[in-house]
């Protein structure tokens, strides 16, 4: 019993994704990237020409991915989504309660084709 604790414990104990994390996680891919990709890379960015793992490494894991194909060949699509907190107010009991709930948007878009960025866009949050 106390194993099965320790483990669902440890298990809610996953560091978050950063850059860094990402790059130990592909040694050989960041190592094989121009020191121009590189660079932009360790700043979280990303340009037109980089591969799906330099884009995985700046930017994480993408929260969809579509397929495709056009007159250049195949096509991919990552898709990553943020969220912002709207505010709700609502009449009680003598004065103004406010709640808040999460609201997810497209933060940023990214078609590779033939495994290369092709073109990028990031979007603002909806503002409130």
């Amino acid at each position: 019993m106390l194993l099965l604790l320790a483990g669902i414990l440890l298990a809610g104990c996953v560091a978050p994704s950063t850059v860094m994390t990402r790059k130990q996680e592909r040694p050989a891919a960041y190592d094989a990237l121009s020191p121009e990709m590189r660079s932009l890379v360790d700043q979280g960015k990303i340009s037109r020409g980089m591969s799906m793992d330099a884009v995985y490494i700046a930017w994480g894991q993408a929260g969809e991915v579509t397929q495709g194909e056009n007159e250049l060949g195949q096509t991919t699509t990552w898709t990553y989504y943020g969220y912002f907190l709207q505010e709700a107010s609502v009449w009680g009991w003598r004065r103004i309660y406010y709640n808040y709930y999460p609201v997810n948007y497209i933060s940023a878009q990214v078609t590779f084709t033939n495994g290369f960025v092709k073109q990028w866009q990031t979007y603002a949050a909806p503002g409130y």
